[in-house]
């Protein structure tokens, strides 16, 4: 089956104590489709202006992401410029142009619309809603959110969690959302606001899984080397999507979610491995599989089928 993804996609000059580059692709979007795309097909949905270089979109197509949805615009692409200091794990935005994706409105094409897995990547949550109703009867839908929307569309954020079946945030997000210092506190308190599983991301910590009476807890991959982190949880969100998509008709539970999780995880972090998207493209199934069995017997948790 296919993933619907719909985000942002950009154009980013990122910044870290390793190097600096400009004009990379970038957008929550493109990491999440990408990533998807090494399990099932992706229907990718966002707006670029006529700047938007045609290697970005060549580099879409060698995935067999469909590119029906990608919007091309007169104007000039979203730029986003980021500087990440010694550790890391935090960073500091030198500039925004959202440029075209300042009147983005997602418009489903006709053949889009009964996707069976949804993946509202990072953008207003009321634009997450008016995908959703264009959809006919979606199987699993995913929403991922940030710290502007908790801040300036909380009414429509909570408005959007009662139409999903799964919320990914980061441990600020949730901490901000619920008012919860505690994480296993505020993943309980986001599950009663609508979904049905919530994954908190920890960064280089791992992630917390959360579902009804049910919890899982799974390690970052360690890494000696990180180059670019920027894209990280779009393409934790991506793969954990993709791989549900892949398992076709089987029924999204608890123990399907937390493999998820793991092929998630695995994803981002072969991606912080290099700047923009550039690691992805000479990664291999093999690779990802190593990783997972890797990581999954570093977590001792047994059977996850």
């Amino acid at each position: 089956m296919s993933v619907l993804v719909v985000g942002s996609i950009g154009l980013d000059t990122v910044k870290t104590p390793v190097a600096e580059h400009a004009d990379l692709l970038g957008g929550s979007a493109s990491y999440a489709a990408v990533s998807a795309s090494f399990f099932s097909s992706v229907n990718l949905v966002g707006i670029v202006g006529e700047d938007f270089p045609k290697p970005h979109v060549d580099f879409f197509d060698s995935r067999k992401i469909d590119l029906c949805g990608l919007q091309i615009v007169p104007g000039k692409t979203f730029r986003w410029s980021g500087e990440y200091h010694t550790d890391l794990n935090t960073r500091s935005t030198r500039s925004i142009e959202f440029n075209v994706f300042e009147h983005f409105t997602p418009t489903l094409p006709a053949n889009y619309s009964g996707t069976q897995y949804v993946l509202l990547a990072n953008i207003a949550p009321s634009l997450q809603s008016h995908v959703l109703d264009q959809m006919t009867q979606p199987r699993f839908v995913i929403a991922d959110t940030m710290d502007l929307w908790i801040n300036i569309a909380k009414d429509d954020l909570l408005a959007l969690l009662k139409r999903v079946d799964m919320l990914i945030l980061n441990d600020g997000e949730a901490r901000q959302l619920t008012g919860e210092n505690s994480l296993i506190k505020a993943g309980k308190e986001i599950r009663k606001l609508g979904p049905k599983y919530v994954a908190i991301k920890k960064g280089e910590h791992g992630c917390l899984l959360f579902g009804e009476n049910e919890f899982f807890s799974c390690g970052a991959f360690p890494l000696e080397d990180i180059h670019d982190p920027t894209g990280a949880g779009d393409t934790f969100a991506g793969g954990l999507a993709g791989y549900l998509a892949s398992l076709n008709h089987t029924e999204v539970t608890f123990q399907t979610l937390r493999k998820a999780v793991v092929y998630g995880s695995v994803l981002a972090s072969y991606n912080v491995e290099a700047f923009s998207l550039e690691r992805m493209r000479s990664l291999t199934a093999a690779d990802i599989e190593h990783r997972f069995n890797t990581l999954l017997a570093a977590s001792h948790f047994g059977e996850t089928h």
